[in-house]
């Protein structure tokens, strides 16, 4: 099992990853915020947008090969978006792209999208990629972020690899008995092992909470806080904040 998929470089040292989860969150979530909000056509507003996440991302020191793999979760809305362009004709002229005759507007509309998700996008995994998920959980719990909506992403987060594991060794069971799914028919036997899968998670999680009873859990997770704000924390959330609102304002 592989108990690393989100934080992968969580655990390197870079000046980013040794700040405040809290801050990092702040500063990421208001970053979002002013992208998703900025209009399409500020244009040097979202290069710089970018430009500021480039910067974190060689601070951090993460592998620009794990970087881009991340990134290609926008991929297919882009490519969705990509799809529907040439039915888009509101105004703004329009442009020939060999046989097809796409708008303005459409093109617009594309870049909206890419430009958005990307910038997004690679937020979060300058966000995920260096802050261990357990600490920013925790931070989140300092923030009071709902207790419950904590409570259940630690859990899915903590548990997720098991179900993973558990759906490989089926796998592997399946195919040891010849199993070729060639034919139509045998769709059924993904049918079943969807629902043993099923039956097996349920299972686990009773015994899981009843052993969590046992050892008295009440609904919280009581583990201690080793980050503290300082300088670093202050510098870093002004800077991500106070940017990309000052490139907007001037864009």
């Amino acid at each position: 099992m592989k108990h690393a998929f989100l934080d992968e470089y969580s655990h390197l040292e870079s000046p980013v990853h040794r700040l405040d989860p809290r801050a990092k969150l702040l500063a990421f979530v208001v970053l979002v915020v002013v992208c998703v909000t900025t209009p399409p056509n500020l244009y040097s507003a979202f290069a710089a947008y970018l430009g500021l996440e480039v910067v974190l991302v060689l601070l951090s020191r993460l592998p620009w090969k794990h970087v881009l793999k991340r990134l290609l979760v926008v991929l297919p809305f882009i490519l969705v978006v990509a799809a529907f362009v040439p039915f888009f004709s509101r105004g703004g002229g329009s442009y020939n792209l060999g046989p097809v005759k796409v708008s303005a507007h459409g093109l617009m509309v594309l870049w909206n999208v890419a430009a958005k998700s990307t910038v997004s996008v690679l937020a979060v995994i300058l966000l995920s990629s260096t802050t261990p998920f357990p600490d920013l959980l925790r931070g989140m719990e300092r923030m009071k972020v709902p207790r419950l909506l904590t409570s259940l992403l630690s859990f899915t987060y903590r548990y997720i690899f098991v179900l993973v594991d558990e759906a490989q060794r089926m796998k592997r069971a399946r195919d040891s008995r010849g199993w070729s799914g060639k034919w139509i028919w045998q769709a059924k036997v993904i049918g079943h092992m969807i629902a043993a899968l099923f039956l097996r998670s349920y299972e686990r999680g009773e015994r899981v909470y009843a052993a969590m009873l046992a050892r008295g859990y009440g609904g919280r997770v009581r583990t201690m806080y080793l980050y503290h704000p300082g300088i670093s924390e202050v510098g870093f959330t002004s800077l991500v904040v106070l940017f990309p609102l000052a490139a907007r304002l001037l864009a």
